[in-house]
């Protein structure tokens, strides 16, 4: 596969992004990495990076997209962006996949106007793996449509359900509705028809999930809409940061609570482990008509080789392919969406 990379996109770009895009191509050697950007500062990095491996290229992109721009207007103005002219390279089939750390609006503004959407697909979603203590839940969607129908929620549970089998390697993953209650009569409207169309299906749907339910293992996916998704993944965030912040400043505070922190340091690095979002490198807007893997504004060298790695895992196992067979079949459960 060629993976089509933003050079300029997240917080410690160009830097990070290129050392990780090195590192990727010199563990998938069958692969190519083509890095997007100002040329002469990737250049600049790849020489810091030791000798640059042959599956490597640059293709020159003039303009950034900042974290803080709108998205629609940055996609429609700056037209050579590293954003915008990676995902180019993939709908001129000269790249087989998109990964960006930057502006996740503007990534997915670009994926949907210059990819399209599959086949059967109403309305593409950002689908999140959240790592808690009994491995990730994947919550869809996480920002990418805030403006949500019956359909487009029940598509996402499929949508999610097929990258979990192939991806994650979950059989047969556990699909709850985000709700406000665990009983069938809870919610609003949109809710209750999305719990009757999700019942119709061929999908493992076990019912409405509460927030917690999020962190407690009944789900290995959480559908909502993109406001509520969008709300939950940055609440989960910022209490995960807030916890670490806090332990690590009480552990600071004596010679006893010093000790005692330095005797759980083995369990403390594990939990980490099992907790760091690094390891799952990006997120795949799903349902759109190629592969876009959106990673995280921080990220570091490792979370883009691992996002590579995700890509790369979209295409073997041919996720796109899967999806639109799997809504043909569940069509009949389809309302019509305008």
């Amino acid at each position: 596969m060629r993976i089509a990379v933003d050079a300029m996109g997240g917080d410690a770009a160009p830097a990070e992004i290129v050392k990780g895009a090195v590192a990727a191509a010199r563990y998938y050697t069958d692969h190519e990495m083509i890095l997007v950007g100002d040329q002469d500062r990737i250049h600049s990095e790849l020489s810091a990076c030791g000798a640059t491996p042959g599956n490597v290229s640059v293709v020159h992109a003039s303009q950034v997209v900042s974290m803080n721009e709108s998205a629609t207007v940055a996609v429609r103005k700056k037209i050579d962006s590293s954003i915008t002219k990676s995902v180019k390279l993939v709908a001129e089939k000269a790249a087989d996949a998109v990964v960006s750390a930057g502006n996740t609006g503007a990534t997915v503004a670009a994926s949907s106007l210059f990819l399209g959407t599959l086949e059967h697909v109403k309305r593409p979603g950002i689908a999140v793996s959240i790592p808690t203590f009994h491995g990730a839940c994947m919550v869809i969607d996480a920002g990418a449509n805030i403006q949500c129908k019956p359909a487009h929620l029940m598509q996402y549970g499929v949508m999610a359900s097929v990258f979990c089998k192939y991806v994650l390697n979950i059989e047969n993953p556990r699909v709850g509705l985000l709700n406000i209650g665990e009983e069938d009569a809870k919610g609003n409207e949109l809710v209750k028809e999305t719990f009757a169309l999700l019942s119709k299906t061929s999908l493992n749907f076990v019912g409405n999930a509460e927030g917690r339910d999020v962190f407690d293992g009944k789900f290995d996916i959480v559908v909502c809409e993109g406001f509520v998704g969008n709300v939950l993944l940055k609440f989960a965030e910022g209490l995960s940061i807030s916890m670490l912040a806090a332990f690590v400043s009480e552990a600071k505070k004596g010679v006893l609570t010093r000790l005692g922190s330095w005797l759980c340091k083995p369990v403390r690095k594990h939990l980490y482990s099992r907790m760091d979002y690094t390891e799952y490198g990006g997120v795949p807007l799903l349902g759109i008509d190629g592969i876009s893997i959106i990673s995280h504004g921080r990220s570091d060298s490792k979370t883009i080789q691992n996002a590579i790695r995700e890509a790369i895992q979209f295409g073997k196992y041919e996720v796109n392919k899967h999806i639109n067979s799997e809504l043909e079949k569940a069509n009949s459960s389809l309302v019509t969406v305008v």
